[in-house]
């Protein structure tokens, strides 16, 4: 009750299993097998289904399948039919029901396998009716006519739908004239089987129809060229044996049966292109010689008389004179082309063409017999034949190509002949050429008046006028230069000047007024008076110069002077004349030359320049003079050169100087003693612009003039570098120094420290040790350690002192105070440690005198570095040493001006001014011991008072105190009041007036 659900799922589910699925449905065996049908179709089980079907006797469901379900699969059905025995009228029922829709290329295979093809006839011939232009239709078709012999040729050749590859092969086991049909009818695309089955069936005639109509040069090619790769022999020579054949057939019957030029055409190229020579002519002499419609062809009788000429030359001239119509002008090209030299055919054919009967144009006759001379000279190079067939023609043209030809070989005077003969001037340019090579100018004369009839021609003109003065024909040529001409006078003029001509070419520069040209032939002529005049007319100064050069060899020196002065006018032209003049020797001309170009209106600076060299050349007394009277019209550079040359130093000097040129001027004074002149030098060497030329003045002078150094430096004192002339006075020697003394005192002003070292040195070398001394205090530009070093050992004092006194300067105490100890230069001692404000050195030296017992000494140190020095340091050194006396004053000076400080201080720190407070201040000032309101009391004593210093546990007595006053009596040790100031009293009177140390310290 499910049947159409089955069906459904058979034809539309994906899910099943096909062999599963159509093993249950044939042994079902149902009665409707539709869905039997739907598995086998799916998955391609048509044998089974077919099968299945025909042996239930289910036809109909066969017919259904192909018509309905699927007729593509119809050659499977049929096939398996086939296979089963079925029916034909059953088969061929079936194949008309599916009709068109059954593919064809596979419904033949099929039956052509189990030979059931010619069952498939009227399905063939039914779908040709309908139209069918399928391949595989009409070849299964024809394979069928083929087989039962119905007039297959017709079929194979009036049908255009088969393909001749498919029916070609199935008829060479038949009928092979058939299989070359169905090749024919390829139209190319069986060529190799065509020709393969006509070698091995012997088709040669219809192969070489085929290859005649077809005009396939390729294919000709295939069946023409020999195959050089075989390697057996016996198959090399039958290939041949049939290539003969083939040949032999197109020659004796396939061409000549073909009306087509283009066939023919197309043949011999094939020939050609295959290397036939001899095969090709056979062929064109049975086509033109034997008579056809193409016996007058052109192409054909050119190609005759062309593969004649490749293949075999004897043929060549009897082909000439039998054929008429070819190309006469291209094969005798071919001729004469260097592949072949067939001159004698060439000529042939010329000399043929060139008569009435074949050429009726003149001119084209004319042209011919000039092809056929120039055959005879530019292949042949018979000129003697060529001459006979001019002299025979008689043509002009025909006279000119011998001309040209014996141009060329050199025949100069026949090649002048001919081209009279042909009235033919337009080789004038080579005629005239060959004839100056072949100096044949007696020839050249009529040829070149026959070409000036013709042409105007500056060459001509020209060539006509040479060709006279050669043949020294002057008469002739004065009356053709005066007449009408074109000729280039100059040019031939040269050339004739060139060559020696010299009365030819004077007539030719006078007819167009060339007198420098004029002079010259005068000159070669030796007549010297009139190129003078010549050269005056022409003005030039190159026409003055060679003039004045001739008459100088000819030593006329009058008129060499002459030219001459024309000529140094121009300066470039001045080296010239003096070279010229010189290589002769002619040297007391030359000057006087020159003398006579001072006074001419356009002297110029060249001419004084070299007459002032060859005066230091030849008359240098004169130098001098010249340069001082002409110098600014010298050129310096030249005229210095030459004194230096010359060793004239002195104008040389001048000319420097006068030129501004101080560098060199003093240069030359240098190195030349003769030229130096000491006013001249200090004039130069201040204006030099090399510095470094003055100090190469300095050495000179120290050298060669040193008494006049100091002179030198006084000039030159502003200018140079004193520092680098003290270096220099230094190398050459102690000396030097000693001269240059008053130079460096003159500049010691400007304080510079070579000059300073040098004075110094010089003043300890005189021992003059107060200008050292003075030098020191003004000038300290210097190494003054190095001095006050090499003066500490000096054996002299005083320059010890100023040893001392240079450490001094340069704060160099304790080495100052230590000479000045050595040589006991107390004073200087002192002075120096005050200098110094350093309480240590100055603690020092008063130890120093209170050692070496200098008692005055100690006082004036306290003296004089009072403000420097502590009291309890001087306190105690008077106490230690005994020089209460000597200390006192400091003490007092001391006092006073702590008292001064404390009366300053207090007054700028004491309170308003109130009665009670000043009550107070008063009361408490009064009880201060040791002072009485303020005041230091000092009394009058016998000697000097001084404290008693403090007696050492276990001494026995102490100093000796008898020599001092006892007024007020001395109080014992810790009795003085108020931390040890003595009170009012206790000072002796033998102390002066304190005002007698200044307040604020020595």
């Amino acid at each position: 009750g499910q049947f159409k659900e089955a069906e459904r799922v058979c034809r539309d589910s994906n899910i099943y299993n096909p062999d599963d699925v159509k093993a249950y449905l044939k042994n079902a065996k149902l009665p409707d097998p539709r869905p039997l049908i739907h598995v086998c179709d799916r998955f391609d089980f048509v044998d089974e289904l077919t099968e299945y079907l025909y042996l239930n006797s289910l036809l109909q469901y066969v017919e259904v399948y192909v018509t309905k379900v699927s007729p593509t699969k119809t050659p499977q059905v049929v096939g398996k039919l086939f296979d089963l025995g079925a029916n034909e009228d059953f088969t061929k029922r079936i194949l008309m029901a599916v009709g068109t829709a059954c593919p064809v290329e596979e419904m033949v295979e099929i039956a052509e396998t189990r030979n059931r093809l010619r069952m498939l006839q009227p399905w063939l011939e039914a779908r040709v009716a309908t139209g069918s232009t399928e391949p595989a239709t009409h070849n299964a078709l024809g394979k069928i006519y083929i087989q039962l012999n119905k007039d297959p040729k017709a079929f194979l050749t009036n049908n255009m739908f088969y393909e001749p590859k498919v029916l070609g092969p199935f008829c060479e086991s038949l009928d092979p004239s058939l299989a070359f049909v169905a090749y024919k009818k390829g139209a190319g695309e069986c060529d190799d089987e065509l020709i393969k089955i006509s070698f091995t069936h012997g088709l040669y005639r219809d192969l070489a129809r085929y290859l005649v109509e077809r005009q396939d040069l390729e294919l000709w090619a295939k069946v023409l060229t020999k195959d050089d790769s075989a390697e057996d022999g016996s198959a090399d020579v039958e290939k041949e044996s049939q290539r003969r054949q083939l040949i032999d057939q197109v020659v004796e019957w396939a061409l000549p049966e073909s009306e087509s030029a283009d066939e023919v055409s197309c043949t011999v190229k094939a020939f050609m292109a295959a290397d036939l020579p001899g095969e090709l002519i056979t062929l064109l002499e049975r086509i033109i010689l034997q008579g056809s419609d193409f016996s007058d062809n052109k192409n054909l009788q050119n190609l005759l008389i062309l593969t004649a000429i490749r293949a075999d030359h004897t043929r060549v001239a009897g082909y000439i004179d039998q054929l008429d119509n070819f190309d006469a002008k291209d094969i005798a090209l071919i001729c004469v082309s260097e592949s072949h030299m067939l001159y004698e055919e060439a000529y042939s054919i010329y000399n043929k063409f060139a008569k009435p009967e074949h050429t009726t144009e003149k001119e084209e006759q004319v042209e011919l017999q000039v092809l056929a001379i120039g055959v005879l000279v530019d292949f042949m190079k018979d000129l003697d034949r060529a001459k006979g067939f001019a002299n025979q023609v008689d043509e002009k043209p025909v006279w000119s190509k011998l001309g040209v030809s014996q141009l060329e070989e050199k025949m100069a005077a026949d090649a002048i002949t001919s081209f009279i003969n042909a009235n033919d001037p337009s080789e004038y340019v080579k005629v005239c050429a060959e004839a100056n090579d072949a100096e044949i100018y007696v020839e050249l004369i009529p040829f070149l008046k026959m070409a000036r009839k013709n042409l105007q021609e500056n060459l001509l003109d020209t060539e006509l006028i040479y060709a006279y003065a050669k043949v020294n024909n002057l008469t002739d040529l004065e009356v053709f230069v005066n007449g009408p001409n074109v000729a280039n006078i100059q040019t031939i003029g040269d050339r004739c000047f060139s060559e020696g001509l010299y009365v030819a070419a004077k007539i030719l520069f006078k007819s167009i007024n060339n007198n420098s040209k004029v002079a010259l032939c005068h000159i070669n002529l030796e007549e010297y008076r009139e190129a003078v005049s010549a050269a005056t007319q022409a003005n030039n100064v190159s026409t003055w110069k060679q003039v004045c050069f001739a008459c100088l060899k000819a030593e006329e020196f009058r008129l060499a002077a002459t030219c001459g002065l024309e000529v140094i006018k121009f300066p470039d032209h001045v080296d010239d004349v003096v070279t010229f003049y010189s290589d002769l020797g002619y040297f007391d001309h030359l000057v006087s030359l020159f003398e006579q170009g001072l006074g001419l209106e356009d002297a110029h600076i060249g001419i004084f320049t070299e007459l002032a060299i060859l005066y230091t050349k030849h008359v240098p007394e004169k130098v001098m003079e010249h340069c001082k009277v002409f110098f600014s019209k010298l050129n310096v550079s030249k005229v210095v050169r030459s004194c230096e040359r010359a060793r004239l130093w002195s104008p040389a000097v001048y000319l420097y100087m006068a030129d501004k040129q101080f560098d060199n001027s003093v240069k030359v004074m240098t190195e030349h003693a003769s030229a130096y002149d000491n006013d001249l030098f200090l004039d130069s060497i201040i204006k030099v612009r090399n510095g470094e030329i003055m100090y190469k003045a300095v050495n000179f002078y120290l050298t060669m003039h040193p008494m006049l150094f100091t002179r030198l430096m006084e000039v030159l004192e502003e200018l140079v570098d004193h520092s680098r002339v003290v270096n220099q006075l230094r190398r050459t020697g102690d000396w030097a120094l000693q001269i240059g003394q008053a130079y460096m005192k003159s500049v010691q002003k400007s304080n510079l420290s070579a000059v300073n070292e040098a004075l110094n040195e010089i003043y300890i070398e005189d021992e003059d040790y107060e200008s050292l001394r003075t030098s020191i205090d003004k000038f300290q530009n210097f190494n003054m350690i190095a001095l006050a070093s090499k003066l500490a050992t000096h054996e002299l004092l005083e320059f010890r002192r100023i040893s001392a006194y240079v450490y001094r300067c340069n704060k160099k105490w304790s080495h100052s105070i230590d000479l000045s100890k050595n040589d006991r230069m107390w004073k200087d001692c002192i002075d120096t440690a005050n200098e110094s404000s350093d309480a240590e050195i100055i603690e020092n030296l008063l130890r120093f005198f209170c050692e070496t017992s200098e008692k005055e000494c100690f006082c004036a140190a306290l003296y004089t570095c009072f403000s420097h020095v502590r009291p309890d340091v001087a306190l105690e050194l008077g106490w230690l040493n005994g020089y209460q006396h000597f200390i006192m004053p400091f003490l007092i000076q001391n006092m006073r001006q702590t008292f001064d400080r404390l009366q300053a201080l207090e007054d700028r720190t004491k309170p308003p001014k109130e009665e009670d407070n000043q009550d107070q201040i008063a009361g408490t000032y009064s009880t201060l011991g040791g002072f009485n309101n303020g005041m230091l009391m000092i009394e009058d004593s016998g000697g000097m008072g001084g404290m008693m210093p403090p007696q050492q546990p276990g001494m026995q007595g102490g100093l000796d105190m008898s020599g001092f006053g006892s007024a007020g009596g001395m109080p014992q040790p810790g009795m003085i009041p108020n931390g040890g100031m003595p009170n009012p009293g206790m000072i002796p009177n033998g102390m002066g007036n304190p005002g007698m140390m200044p307040h604020g310290g020595m």
